[in-house]
């Protein structure tokens, strides 16, 4: 009997291990920085049990944001620039992840694995695209074969293609961890999670599986930001100072929640190609709103993102003894969180620090508990979701 080749030896034995030190990455939408969480895990499924051992979030330089912006969410861009950035956002997500761990004097050779969710640079319904003779569509880039042999760490990534593939729109993913980690019998829980794009989870009291919803919802800080980039030079708007100094138009808030796609049954998935400032501009012209202060158009924008998330908890789930767990950045921002809790009032929020989860590593932390499941978990039955193990490997030799 031929004998597996020492990659396959090693993953073998890493499979079979009590504990297993994972990497989780995340870069999201809002291309604030690369989430590193460091974890260690132990079993699988419905008995992993884990421990965040530490989180960073590296920040982007703004060279760095300016080249991927050149490629992000358009329909047409450079083949020669998305090819170049997939070799290079590997490589520099190696370089951070190495540093990373320099600074928490942990060997690159003690940590088993990376599970790397790239970054996204184009999200492709077919309810958005809608293009016959094509599905379901993503793409993120980064690849995982620089970050294994730069780092020496077996690599996993490109999880939402499995999930397209067996029928499902690639995201969001948060469903698998999200259950892992949050569920409570007797208790009504959401997992929100606010980032570029706002998704939740929705985790039953009876722990009925069959009844456990995951979905985008809309906007989440994505419009926010773009209008603080364009108009007042910020990356985001810190403390909703902006938001909170100007005023609510509701004309053109009713021409944004005008939109269909809010009114297309969920599970359903979105990202910036459709929520852009094209998107607003079209609904300011529809509202007659083109000539509102940019800080009442913050403040609208700002709006929008809570109305979305609190009509979509209102018509979809029960409301009595219901807790909202928020986490990403938009759990920091006052005036979306405010304006989701007067919407809301019968609903408990919090962030998701009360369930012993990091709010700001909670996405990292997601995709390392998904390189968890990769290695030694098996396919899960959650309702009409895709039962699959994402990831693929990418060896470091």
């Amino acid at each position: 009997m031929p004998l597996l080749n020492k990659n396959l030896q090693k993953l073998f034995a890493v499979a079979q291990k009590d504990e297993r030190l994972g990497i989780g990455l995340m870069s999201g939408t809002s291309l604030d920085g690369l989430d590193i969480a460091l974890c260690s895990f132990s079993g699988s499924g419905l008995q992993t049990q884990f421990k965040l051992l530490n989180f960073t979030t590296a920040p982007y330089p703004e060279s760095f944001k300016k080249e991927v912006q050149q490629v992000f969410a358009k329909k047409q861009a450079s083949l020669e620039k998305v090819t170049l950035l997939n070799t290079y956002i590997g490589s520099y997500h190696a370089e951070l992840i190495l540093q990373a761990l320099t600074e928490w004097q942990v060997n690159p050779a003690d940590v088993d694995f990376i599970a790397s969710h790239g970054q996204t640079i184009y999200h492709a319904p077919k309810r958005l695209h809608g293009q016959s003779g094509y599905g379901n569509a993503t793409l993120q880039i980064g690849d995982a074969d620089h970050i294994a042999v730069k780092t020496g760490i077996f690599t996993i990534s490109d999880f939402r293609q499995k999930h397209i593939a067996a029928g499902g729109e690639g995201a969001p993913l948060a469903l698998y961890g999200d259950i892992l980690l949050g569920s409570k019998p007797g208790e009504e829980r959401i997992l929100l999670n606010i980032g570029g794009i706002a998704n939740l989870t929705y985790l039953p009291a009876d722990v009925d599986h069959t009844k456990v919803m995951c979905t985008d919802i809309g906007p989440g800080n994505t419009l926010i930001d773009a209008a603080c980039r364009a108009y007042f030079d910020k990356p985001f708007d810190e403390d909703s100072q902006i938001a909170y100094s100007g005023n609510i138009d509701e004309a053109l808030l009713d021409a944004l929640l005008h939109h269909p796609f809010f009114n297309e049954a969920a599970p359903k998935t979105t990202g910036p190609e459709l929520f852009n400032l094209n998107f607003v501009a079209d609904a300011q012209q529809a509202s007659r709103s083109l000539n509102i202060s940019k800080a009442d158009l913050v403040a609208t924008l700002s709006a929008f993102t809570a109305r979305s998330i609190a009509r979509f908890i209102g018509t979809n789930f029960p409301l009595a003894d219901l807790k909202l767990f928020t986490s990403g950045g938009g759990a920091r921002n006052p005036f979306v969180i405010e304006h989701i809790g007067k919407a809301l009032p019968n609903v408990t929020i919090a962030d998701t620090s009360e369930l012993g989860i990091n709010p700001d590593a909670k996405e990292a932390i997601l995709f390392a508990l998904l390189g968890n499941e990769a290695l030694c978990g098996e396919p899960i039955t959650i309702g009409d979701n895709p039962a699959v193990l994402m990831g693929k490997f990418s060896f470091p030799a």
